[in-house]
């Protein structure tokens, strides 16, 4: 009954997580983390473009320590009902998670740092570049958010339910 009880909570934290954190909590991360449009015409030299900039970084820190849930739960189901194949897909979701969570972050302090145009003139046009990684970021989270959610459907599904049974029990 134990694994029983450890599975649900583990269920009961993953859900909420994945739908709150990473399908809507991208949006307000966002609009958060990175400089506003009203500061960005009060600033006027490098520094104070690096300063607000780098003011992102905790928040940054903080939304990937946040997003990181789903998968701690993922691990721990791992752990507590050990399963290779499964083990498998749960390493590769940790590696689709670390590349998001970096291209995520350069994206939005890259987002911080050109201040929606308004830097361009005081760092290397390299950074304007990072308006393209949302692209490769999506790249990357299709199959992430596709290969958690059957894992998060397949761990937090009783092993004594039959999905095959299209009629209830008599």
């Amino acid at each position: 009954m134990t694994g029983l009880a450890a599975r649900a909570l583990l269920a009961v934290v993953f859900w909420p997580s994945l739908f709150f954190f990473w399908f809507l909590g991208p949006f307000v991360f966002f609009l958060l983390s990175t400089t506003s449009s009203e500061v960005c015409p009060q600033l006027e030299t490098r520094a104070q473009f690096l300063a607000a900039a780098n003011g992102a970084i905790p928040m940054l820190v903080a939304q990937n320590l946040i997003y990181a849930i789903p998968i701690v739960c993922l691990v721990l189901w791992g752990r507590l009902f050990p399963d290779p194949e499964r083990a498998r897909h749960i390493v590769t979701c940790i590696k689709l998670f670390a590349c998001a969570a970096v291209i995520g972050a350069l994206w939005e302090y890259g987002s911080s740092l050109i201040c929606d145009g308004y830097g361009q003139p005081f760092f290397s046009p390299l950074w304007q570049m990072t308006s393209y990684l949302p692209i490769v970021g999506l790249v990357i989270y299709v199959p992430l958010y596709v290969l958690a959610f059957s894992l998060g459907r397949a761990f937090s599904t009783r092993e004594d339910v039959v999905e095959d049974e299209a009629s209830p029990p008599a």
